[in-house]
């Protein structure tokens, strides 16, 4: 139950606040059962960062563990805020950061590197946001290079995964039977009829990710791709004294030089999470007319501030491999899915996406649940990465109405995982003149749909 309530078919009570629209659980929304339950296991996704910290930055565990509870409150900042989407990393663009962080030895140098680099990325989204030329470049970039960026980032997210060096060559079983799982329950037209006329698979499916990562996890232990865990009872110590030693206040700030070798990684990664707002979009324009009861209001210049503030956070408190991106793709089209059936299962969309990481935030310091998750938590990760890469593929072709923009959108999204969204958004931009591009006039004057290729046999 919550005090404020809503109107039929207006927006979510918020409290004012310049730019922002504050709302708060029990306050101005409900609390969700189901998305309760999907944070104290979902969380498991955000703890994933920690080897990427030990490894690229050199962080003992617990100072891994602190700064992923700096991050786990910038995930609740969105909703809080008035973003009606679930946050998270900018997520296919972690390979082309950890390509950066590469180039400096674990520490104090990758540390200062890292800061750098996110605050590039905080200027980028500041100044789209508050010129409010985010929203322009939403409605601007023609359909087909948007495709493009959501296809490109799609395959860069899988192949990560399947190549030679990914995951799918050490733990192909688990993964693999993940993954089924998960895009069964997800996106399975079949499941989905099962769904209309059963209510087990209606409860299966409100959970999203939630079975297939348990079962990934599950078949990971019973085949010894991971090992078994070790629980402990309490609450998690993360080390916030000794995380003072680990930040740019200690370690000091980043170099002229390392700034101006982050810039082509802060575009790139700003380019991806351009893709993800246009999914974060697309998924809540396929829910947002189901549900006559509520007006939801996607404010992109709102998003771009939010994920300003979220990424200045982690540049001066937790530099992060992961960067402060606008989407969790697979929750929140788990989210999205459940709140199409209704006021009855999910009151509002703001009541999804804000339990989601609240529970998710506590979770953190629940010992049981870190300990339990603790040797699996490579297996969320990959999860996570495919089920984005196939919903940045199938909204994608999603965007493209014809032919000639598929192929401009396939070619530009092969360019991008192969050589990067610096090359893709070059050679997509260049199709599109080259291929796509008419004249105002030209495209008034004609009218006439664009017709199939007729093969014509000898």
């Amino acid at each position: 139950m919550s005090v404020i309530k809503r109107s039929h078919g207006k927006e979510q009570p918020y409290w004012p606040a310049g730019p922002f629209k504050v709302r708060l659980p029990f306050i101005h929304y409900r609390w969700e059962l189901a998305e309760t339950i999907q944070g104290m296991i979902m969380f498991v996704v955000s703890m994933a960062m920690i080897p990427l910290l030990e490894k690229y930055l050199g962080l003992p565990y617990d100072v891994a563990l602190a700064y992923v509870v700096v991050c786990g409150i910038g995930f609740m900042l969105p909703n809080l805020l008035g973003v009606p989407m679930v946050p998270g990393w900018i997520t296919p663009a972690i390979p082309v950061v950890l390509l950066f962080l590469g180039n400096f030895e674990p520490g104090p140098e990758s540390i200062r590197a890292l800061m750098g680099l996110q605050l590039i990325v905080t200027a980028i989204f500041f100044i789209l946001g508050i010129t409010r030329l985010g929203s322009k470049l939403v409605e601007l970039f023609p359909d087909s290079i948007k495709a493009g960026i959501l296809i490109g980032a799609g395959i860069a997210a899988i192949t990560g995964e399947i190549s030679e060096g990914g995951r799918l060559a050490n733990t192909p079983v688990s993964l693999i039977i993940g993954f089924i799982v998960t895009a069964y329950v997800l996106f399975s037209l079949n499941f989905r009829d099962y769904v209309n006329k059963h209510k087990w698979a209606k409860v299966i499916a409100g959970y999203g990710m939630v079975p297939g990562t348990l079962v990934a996890m599950a078949v990971g232990w019973i085949v010894s791709e991971y090992p078994l865990p070790a629980v402990e009872f309490g609450f998690s110590a993360p080390a916030f004294g000794d995380m003072i030693n680990y930040l740019p206040f200690t370690v000091g700030l980043p170099s002229l030089e390392m700034l101006w070798l982050a810039v082509p990684t802060a575009l790139i990664a700003y380019v991806i999470a351009f893709g993800d707002i246009i999914v974060g979009k697309s998924l809540l324009d396929r829910v947002d007319h189901l549900r006559p009861d509520e007006h939801i209001e996607v404010n992109v210049d709102r998003v771009h501030l939010v994920t300003a503030l979220r990424n200045l956070i982690h540049s001066f408190f937790a530099p992060y491999p992961g960067l402060a991106g606008p989407l969790f793709t697979g929750a929140m089209a788990t989210i999205a899915e459940r709140y199409r059936h209704g006021r009855k299962a999910m009151d509002s969309i703001y009541s999804g996406a804000g339990i989601f990481w609240i529970v998710g935030f506590m979770a953190l310091f629940a010992l049981p649940l870190i300990t339990l998750f603790k040797p699996v938590l490579p297996i969320a990760l990959s999860i996570t990465l495919l089920i984005t890469g196939y919903l940045c593929i199938s909204v994608g072709v999603e965007q493209v109405r014809n032919a000639t923009q598929m192929g401009v959108a396939g070619t530009m999204g092969v360019v991008l995982a192969v050589y990067g969204a610096g090359f893709g958004l070059l050679a997509g931009i260049v199709l599109y003149l080259l291929i796509e591009w008419r004249s105002k006039r030209q495209s008034a004057d004609d009218t006439v749909e664009e017709e199939p290729i007729e093969i014509v046999e000898n």
